[in-house]
């Protein structure tokens, strides 16, 4: 096996686990209510993020506040 062969086989093992990190459990339960401000997560949004525990607004924060920490 040469290094060409070596680094594609890294990259599928990294492609293939970046896949499995993002796929959506559409059997998870969403809260109906945000775990950070309290208001109600509307039907669409729980229908569309199976097993999400904020409303939209409150996930962009988190999400912003992940990004400026790298």
């Amino acid at each position: 096996m040469d290094i060409i062969d070596t680094a594609a086989e890294i990259e599928e093992l990294q492609r293939n686990a970046a896949l499995s990190a993002h796929r959506i459990d559409r059997n998870a339960v969403s809260a109906e209510h945000c775990e950070d401000c309290g208001e109600g997560i509307p039907e669409l949004r729980r229908a569309a993020v199976p097993g999400c525990q904020t409303c939209a607004e409150c996930q962009r924060i988190i999400e912003l506040k992940g990004k400026q920490k790298r």
